[in-house]
């Protein structure tokens, strides 16, 4: 039989599992919020940021002498076993829930709380000597405490991005200099182009992803900007004297992030820029990767009926009636990563213009997709690279064939016979099937030798050269 302990909250009373470290109001948002079933422990760089937060409150409370030296110390000792990944099982509210974060910050309240609580010597649910409200939460509302932890968890998830993001720019460098002498076709508009090699193709695609990690380590970066002891809409009221200063600073050290105030902790209560900035810069990657998947299942299809320029690593059967079938199959999961992001991103645009006057209360909504997004894509950088990229391997025979037998060498010949001549020979390839270098060599047209320096493919793949 299942014990109980009685709580109380301004509605009346509930029973409360007696085991369970979290209490009443988050027993409520378990009733009130069963939207998505993702429990906020699903997202575990939000839990513990919250125990950062409730940390670095207590330490400040401690410099300040505005809880006693055991409080202090109980909910300190309470906050790093979360941070170590203890009790993360009791933060239970799901991600999708009324308030702007309210239910999660009560339940950070109540979980360290009565963790505190029992490391004191005292049973669960004695809030008399330590309440979540009037200790845990001291100086602090939820409208400050929930978009610095958001903030500090985008921060850690962007940093573990931006380690995927290097993984897979060096494999895409590393088969760029792999490719660095094979001389391909290059296309536009999916017609025949001019030389170039297949590994400036691969260093573009290490050159975007480089870039769009720039992109997201700016957006980290805006994110530092706290408005913890701003309380309820950014005033600082119900803080103690000095508590922002000395909250902040220690928050810095125990998250290990730059944190810094908010120039205006009002802006920054209702203020979504860092938010829409991190989406942004993760939309554009996301839009930027799946464009370089599509590449790849491109250079990578037939084998013989496609393209055919590139072959990549099989990993599994790609059909369960055509034998031998090997599909491009991380790439296309990817591809799906990717969608999902940029449907993330809507998402996010249209929570942060929907608040109104000093908060958005649809901040739990976009720490949720934004967290996902930037999980997500980590996993698939390191999976593209890993499972595919490196595994890549060139097909130099049919690179060489396409490229000598494309009418797109005419273009070479421009400055020599002029674009209407040039253009006569491509007609004749394209028609009968003859190389450009063969129709031009029986033109009498060009000098012994002259030919195989126009047309050496290397040297149009490197004009400067």
């Amino acid at each position: 039989m299942v014990s109980h302990r009685t709580e109380h909250d301004l509605i009346g009373g509930r029973r409360v599992p007696a085991d369970s470290y979290y209490g009443i109001h988050t027993l409520r948002a378990l009733e009130n919020f069963p939207l998505s079933g993702i429990p906020m422990s699903a997202h575990p760089e939000l839990v513990n940021a919250l125990a950062c937060v409730k940390e670095a409150a207590a330490l400040a409370h401690g410099d300040l002498g505005t809880l006693t030296r055991s409080q202090v110390d109980a909910v300190v000792a309470a906050c790093r076993e979360i941070r170590e990944g203890r009790l993360h099982e009791q933060f239970v509210v799901d991600v999708l829930q009324g308030g702007a974060g309210t239910s999660a910050n009560m339940n950070a309240n109540e979980v360290i709380a009565n963790r505190a609580l029992e490391l004191l010597g005292h049973a669960k649910g004695d809030y008399e000597r330590l309440h979540p409200n009037d200790d845990v939460n001291r100086a602090q509302s939820t409208n400050d405490v929930y978009p610095t932890a958001v903030k500090l968890a985008l921060v850690t998830s962007a940093g573990r991005l931006m380690d995927g993001m290097a993984i897979l720019a060096n494999a895409f460098t590393d088969r760029g200099g792999a490719f660095a002498k094979t001389v391909k076709l290059g296309r536009t508009q999916l017609q025949d182009a001019v030389p170039m090699t297949l590994g400036q193709e691969f260093d573009t695609f290490a050159l975007t992803v480089r870039d769009d990690a720039l992109l997201v380590k700016r957006a980290s970066q805006a994110l530092c900007e706290v408005n913890l002891g701003g309380t309820a809409i950014g005033t600082g009221l119900n803080t103690d004297p000095g508590f922002t200063q000395a909250a902040v600073a220690h928050l810095a050290v125990v998250a290990s992030v730059q944190v810094r105030a908010a120039r205006d902790a009002v802006e920054s209560t209702q203020g979504m820029g860092g938010f829409l900035q991190l989406s942004g810069a993760l939309r554009q990657f996301a839009l930027r990767l799946s464009k370089i998947c599509n590449d790849l299942r491109l250079l990578g299809s037939g084998p013989h009926a496609g393209l055919g320029e590139i072959r990549l690593p099989p990993v599994q059967a790609g059909s369960s009636i055509m034998p031998g079938k090997v599909n491009p199959v991380v790439p296309e999961a990817v591809n799906q990563v990717c969608f999902d992001v940029i449907g993330a991103d809507a998402a996010v645009s249209a929570a942060a213009q929907a608040g109104q006057l000093q908060l958005n209360a649809f901040e739990p909504l976009i720490a949720h997709h934004l967290l996902n997004s930037t999980n997500r894509l980590d996993a698939a950088c390191r999976t593209l690279a890993e499972r595919c990229v490196r595994g890549i391997v060139a097909n130099e025979q049919r690179l060489r064939d396409l490229v000598e037998g494309s009418a797109g060498l005419a273009t070479a010949l421009n400055p020599v016979i002029g674009y209407q001549k040039a253009t006569q020979l491509a007609r004749d390839c394209v028609v009968t099937g003859r190389p450009v270098r063969e129709l031009a060599a029986s033109s009498g047209t060009f000098l012994p030798g002259e030919l195989e320096e126009l047309l050496d493919p290397w040297r149009l793949a490197h004009p400067e050269r």
